[in-house]
């Protein structure tokens, strides 16, 4: 970027390229004629227009740097004009001049968005120092607006890296840089372990959001009991046991994004409280007097029909559309298989890392077994699947074919009781033997169940019907951990 000084000849200002550009609209030809005496010193272009039509139009065709602005015009009133110029030139700095010494008029200019305001007979000086630091404030808003946008799109491209490049993807992508720049809620559909959160983040970053926190909630891993604090936040004494002020999860997301995913899973008593929130932008924490104002974007994911479940009556239809103002649909991985490939050499390579396994690649043949396999676990299965064949490489520097076709035939992450090294008993005694089938059997329905459910202890516990706690107690008893089973 060229910087000129303060005041520069006008002939140098034409030679490099860099003159800013004055438009005038007053209908006194005298003070135009001052104004471009004094702009053109200090290396100005300047083009004056004695009515409305004629500024608008100018203003429309050249693009000034800087509107000065009367306020008082032969075919039409100058707050009317401001209006229009700021609606028809986004961001131009309009300086708006008059005789009359009027506060209320005054204040309704900057109201409306002009950049000042100067009473006639105009200082020159003065007016001199307000154009620069206007066109001073329009350069830098044009310098942060180029940046947001390579910001933007460096962060298209790093979702990009990390969801893949399928036709599928990047149709996705394109919904997520379109609903970005909004504050609409967005719905997220699909399978569990598809990507979802992913989604929300790319919406997040690439929103004005990115500065401010993005808060994650899902809906089904709380308990019911404490999903209400969780979520709203509590006073102290609200219940037995509130010790002390906690402030909730939409609280925290104050000024960014919350991110409800699973949020099918919310009980209907919550489903209205987040319908009040939504369209009231407060929030009231248990046992407060009043409510709290909140500025939050929410997000919302789900892998169920949540229309079906509106249909059942088991999910408000009102909710329904206040979170689907636009919704994103990620297709499963086996219908994206172009993606595979590209998450399938990401996820070796970051496991290499962690694991420290020599592993360089995949051998010959090896990713047409990734393409044939029709992924039911999704995203979350070919990581699990890639990292457990790193895992078991060792030595080797590459991951071979029959190493990834041994893993596919076991589910991902738990043992297979049927294997005959598992059920040798050496001199166990047959109460053991019973223990131990026992205990594996256990092992096994839970990690199904939690692989199914993407690691949510709260719908793991309802599938096999037992209570949450009971659940947390025999997964820390068999050494399960829920986050193994997250994306």
């Amino acid at each position: 970027m060229v910087t000129l000084p303060d005041r520069v000849p006008r002939g140098l200002a034409l030679y490099c390229g860099v003159l800013s550009k004055l438009l005038v609209i007053d209908d006194d030809h005298a003070d135009c004629r001052l104004v471009a005496a004094a702009f053109e010193r200090d290396g100005w272009a300047v083009t004056a227009a004695h009515d409305a039509a004629s500024g608008l139009a100018r203003a429309i065709s050249m693009s000034p740097d800087v509107v000065l602005l009367d306020l008082k015009l032969p075919d039409r009133d100058g707050l009317d004009l401001l209006e229009q110029l700021l609606r028809d030139v986004p961001g131009v700095p309009v300086i708006m001049m008059t005789a009359w010494r009027d506060v209320k008029t005054a204040v309704r200019a900057l109201q409306l968005g002009a950049f000042d305001y100067l009473s006639k007979p105009v200082d020159m000086d003065e007016l001199v120092v307000v154009v620069r630091r206007a066109h001073r404030n329009r350069t830098l808003q044009s310098e942060v607006d180029e940046l947001r946008s390579r910001l933007a799109r460096d962060e298209a491209e790093s979702l990009m890296a990390q969801m893949g490049p399928s036709p599928q993807t990047t149709e996705v992508l394109a919904q997520v840089g379109l609903v970005a720049a909004s504050d609409f809620c967005v719905l997220i559909q699909g399978e569990t372990g598809a990507g979802k959160e992913l989604v929300a983040e790319g919406i997040h970053r690439q929103s004005h959001r990115r500065a401010h926190p993005f808060v994650a909630l899902d809906c089904g891993a709380i308990p019911e009991a404490l999903l209400e604090s969780e979520l709203f936040g509590h006073e102290r004494g609200a219940f037995t046991g509130a010790d002390r002020r906690q402030g909730g999860q939409f609280l925290q997301a104050d000024g960014g994004t919350c991110f409800l995913d699973e949020v099918g899973n919310l009980p209907l008593s919550l489903q209205a409280k987040l319908l009040r929130v939504l369209e009231s932008k407060q929030v009231r924490p248990l046992g407060a007097q009043r409510s709290l104002p909140i500025d939050v974007r929410f997000l919302a994911a789900t892998n169920h029909d949540l229309p079906a479940r509106v249909r059942e009556g088991l999910f408000r239809a009102d909710l329904y559309f206040r979170l689907a103002q636009y919704t994103v649909t990620l297709p499963p991985l086996r219908k994206r298989k172009a993606d595979i490939p590209h998450l399938a050499i990401r996820f070796l390579q970051e496991a290499a890392i962690e694991l420290r396994r020599p592993v360089l690649a995949f051998g010959p043949g090896a990713l047409d077994g990734l393409l044939t396999y029709s992924w039911p676990g999704n995203v979350r299965e070919l990581r699990n699947v890639v990292r457990q064949a790193v895992l078991e490489s060792r030595d080797d520097l590459e991951v071979s074919r029959e190493r990834l076709a041994a893993v596919l035939k076991r589910p991902a992450g738990f043992e297979n009781p049927g294997d005959p090294a598992v059920l040798a008993t050496g001199s166990q005694s047959l109460r053991q033997i019973a223990d131990d089938a026992a205990r594996r059997a256990e092992r096994l329905a839970i990690c199904e169940v939690l692989q199914s459910t993407g690691g949510n202890k709260s719908r793991a516990a309802r599938v096999l019907r037992t209570d949450y706690k009971t659940l947390h107690l025999k997964m820390r008893h068999l050494g399960i951990r829920a986050s193994d089973f997250r994306a």
